[in-house]
């Protein structure tokens, strides 16, 4: 479970917006700069693929697990991909103990989305008995520290561990599935990024440390694929965005999700 937000004073507050109003951040970014991004893969030995991703002093963990089991009813030829996101109470004095809380559900809802509606992964292809036997891909994602923005350090992640992941070839007799010790590659379609605004006052914010957060009136997550091509939204928070700063989102997000790909 997550708290909404951390506790600033009004001075605090009053000292971020007065800045934003300027073109200007608390730690001396601009409106539309991102936090340093570093990526390590291959950091949990016996997970199928893993990343460790550090967006600012945002940091998590990123891990694959593949196992062989049912297909959804409605999908019988496709493979399943589960998105999970769990808060390590260590990792902010905002998280708590317990079942995963709304904060956790969005985030794995909006990469879960991400991955689907870029049809990232060849789901088909993972099918191995039609209607009876696929491949459940378990995409877990811990959060080590909270410094802000975990959607977009999230989504990076995830990515990144996909791309790393090697399952292994199965043999199919009598219906019967025999695992050999040959790897294969998970097979990538489309990298999808997600690039995240928070709205203060007027202004957007791309990219928002853990103390604009606390501070922004709205929050606005989108998804492009390697093409550039607009594939999910997410809005967050009470307030609202009009319809030109959308559109100004959008194309900052594609731009920046271009950058952001580069570095995976």
């Amino acid at each position: 479970m997550m708290k909404t937000h951390q506790i600033i004073s009004e001075i605090e507050r009053e000292h971020i917006r007065s800045l934003v109003k300027k073109g200007l951040r608390i730690d001396g970014r601009s409106l539309d700069d991102f936090r340093e991004i570093q990526i390590k893969t291959g950091v949990v030995e016996k997970a199928e693929g893993s990343a460790e991703v550090q967006l600012g002093n945002t940091k998590v963990l990123a891990g694959i697990k593949a196992e062989i089991g049912p297909p959804f009813s409605d999908t019988p030829n496709n493979a399943v991909v589960t998105v999970n996101i769990e808060f390590i109470p260590l990792a902010s004095p905002l998280f708590e103990s317990g079942p995963p809380g709304e904060a956790a559900i969005e985030i794995a809802r909006v990469i879960d989305r991400g991955i689907r509606e870029t049809k990232a992964i060849d789901l088909k292809s993972l099918c191995i008995i039609p209607g009876d036997k696929v491949w459940v891909i378990f995409v877990d994602i811990y959060i080590l520290d909270h410094d802000g923005n975990l959607f977009d350090a999230s989504s990076i992640g995830a990515l990144a561990a996909l791309l790393t992941t090697k399952i292994k070839k199965t043999n199919v007799q009598n219906g019967e599935v025999e695992l050999l010790d040959e790897l294969q590659p998970l097979s990538i379609a489309t990298k999808p990024i997600s690039t995240t605004f928070a709205k203060i006052r007027d202004e957007l914010l791309i990219d928002p440390s853990l103390i604009e957060e606390s501070v922004a009136d709205a929050r606005l997550t989108i998804t492009h694929d390697s093409d550039g091509n607009l594939c999910a939204m997410q809005k967050g928070g009470k307030g609202s965005f009009t319809l030109e700063s959308i559109l100004k989102a959008v194309d900052i997000a594609r731009m920046k999700s271009e950058e952001i790909r580069e570095k995976i």
